[in-house]
């Protein structure tokens, strides 16, 4: 029998391994994306999000464009560590089509919260109307809702200083993003895309599973029916029914 050192089958990984194929589109276009508008800032205006200029100059690009725009190193950087830490895993769970659809929904359903909270007469609206809201936070939101509802148990370091499971921490998050966006302040942070990335992501996950539980039940349904007919099978009737066949 041929022995190994004990060293040899120990490894060590931080994170959740190799990047995926979508997450890393996703990071390269969003590096694309910062050193474009590092280089030329205007680009920032035209890209972010800017409910006046969709409503009034019908920008119609910019609920897509700004979750790629960032306004800092920092700012890209921790939404990138995010993509990459709970994307990975569901990207693997899902596959890369679903993933992708998902990603997309959660951070076009941040930007439509934006719009319509934009338009409502709350005191934090005409600041958020003529405001530009930039980066993939409420995609990354979206995320974390669905990583918490697959992984619930699993634990996400709050504030970077100690570990609650992840469902606790999205409940918690999801309460900040909502209080914060009633409220009149925010101190730079676009809560409303968060809370809007949440709820997406909430009701796409919600929609789709019953979607998939409906097309398995349809599925089984005919296949079943297929069967009966392969086989000569028909419904009993009464026991004195001797013109039916009972297999």
């Amino acid at each position: 029998m041929r022995r190994y050192p004990p060293y040899a089958s120990v490894s060590h990984s931080f994170g959740p391994g190799s990047v995926t194929p979508a997450v890393k589109a996703i990071i390269w276009a969003n590096v694309g994306v910062y050193v474009l508008t590092w280089l030329v800032p205007a680009l920032t205006q035209l890209l972010g999000l800017i409910p006046q200029a969709v409503f009034g100059r019908l920008w119609i690009w910019q609920p897509v464009t700004y979750m790629f725009v960032h306004g800092g190193l920092s700012h890209i950087l921790f939404n990138m560590l995010g993509v990459w830490m709970f994307g990975v895993e569901l990207e693997r769970l899902w596959g890369t089509r679903f993933f992708v659809r998902f990603y997309a929904v959660a951070g076009l359903g941040a930007a439509a919260t934006t719009l319509v909270w934009a338009l409502l007469p709350l005191g934090s609206s005409a600041q958020i109307y003529y405001a530009v809201t930039i980066g993939a936070s409420g995609a990354l939101y979206g995320l974390l809702l669905a990583f918490a509802v697959y992984y619930p148990d699993r634990p996400i370091l709050m504030f970077l200083l100690f570990p609650i499971p992840a469902k606790y921490f999205v409940l918690i998050i999801g309460a900040i993003a909502f209080m914060a966006s009633a409220g009149s302040g925010g101190g730079g942070i676009a809560h409303t895309a968060h809370l809007g990335g949440l709820v997406a992501a909430y009701l796409y996950l919600k929609g789709a599973r019953s979607l998939v539980a409906e097309i398995k039940y349809r599925y089984l349904r005919w296949k079943m029916h297929r069967l009966r007919k392969r086989f000569d099978v028909h419904a009993g009737g009464r026991r004195d029914d001797w013109n039916r066949r009972v297999h």
